[in-house]
């Protein structure tokens, strides 16, 4: 096997997000419940024999000898499964974003994790969950999410998971032009650090009468001064649905939708769609 095709890498929202702590590290210690989404990034990835990792836009012209950005996670992911396994083969990968970057919505961590996935099919490193999922934190705390394969209670920095149950949902998601810088968000000095935390029983107690989200998002008031605009968003769905919230670091702002209609009165250069949300990760059995 060369290659691999239409690989997906599904969105995620936090239904909430508290931040509960902070580590001697300054890592930020928090709870969520991260969701999967049916909106996806799309790679397609064939093997190189020279050993080398190069990354192009699906619909570019370049077949990747361009220098390679240090951040590009997918490309990031190739090299680290490289320097862990010692495979010499090399990749080209080809990726179709339809997830909006700095948007509270993984995008490139998901890259990173279908990346990692896929790339050890195609290489036959045969790593375990447990051995990628370790490789996966190093390039970022969203990332074990992604390769967990299920929709998770998530704590600590993002490495501890528990998988649930959640039922399919419908949800709209609207975002303005802006994103938000996730490192500007958690070095704010007025973010609230010092949430009670939450457990398991109280979330789903909640969740199952479907008629509002637990918690919120306490990145939200913070992101709001950095961008008025998240705050314009949370008033045009909250006509609609109460419980409308940011997810992530923003700047998309999510709410459940059970509605027949589609948004109305929203600025058109404004990304909005309606999803639903996946029981499992596409890739689910790829690490099993």
């Amino acid at each position: 096997m060369r290659s691999l095709l239409d690989i997906p890498a599904p969105a995620k929202i936090n239904l909430f997000l508290h931040i509960t702590g902070r580590r001697a590290d300054g890592y930020h210690l928090m709870q969520s419940v991260f969701v999967l989404l049916d909106l996806c990034d799309t790679l397609h990835i064939e093997t190189r024999a020279d050993g080398r990792i190069s990354r192009a836009d699906i619909g570019s012209s370049t077949q990747g000898s361009d220098p390679l950005p240090d951040n590009d996670l997918c490309v990031r992911a190739a090299r680290l499964l490289q320097a862990t396994t010692g495979c010499t083969q090399g990749a080209h990968i080809q990726l179709e974003k339809r997830i909006p970057t700095q948007a509270g919505l993984g995008g490139g961590s998901s890259d990173a994790a279908s990346t990692l996935l896929a790339l050890n099919k195609l290489w036959r490193t045969r790593l375990s969950r447990q051995e990628l999922t370790a490789i996966g934190l190093q390039l970022g705390a969203d990332v074990p999410f992604f390769l967990l394969g299920d929709n998770a209670w998530v704590e600590g920095i993002g490495e501890q998971l528990t998988a649930i149950d959640y039922p399919p949902t419908p949800f709209m998601l609207l975002k303005p032009p802006v994103g938000l810088s996730t490192i500007q968000i958690f070095k704010d000095p007025n973010l609230k650090r010092d949430t009670k935390p939450a457990t398991i029983a109280g979330f789903a107690e909640i969740e199952n009468e479907h008629k509002h989200l637990f918690g919120r998002n306490d990145l939200q008031p913070v992101a709001e001064t950095h961008c008025p605009d998240i705050r314009h968003c949370v008033d045009l769905l909250k006509a609609y649905q109460p419980s409308a919230r940011m997810t992530g670091s923003g700047s998309t702002v999510f709410a459940p939708w059970f509605l027949n209609h589609d948004l109305q009165a929203i600025p058109s250069n404004w990304y909005h769609l309606r999803c639903m949300s996946l029981k499992n990760h596409p890739l689910k059995h790829w690490a099993d």
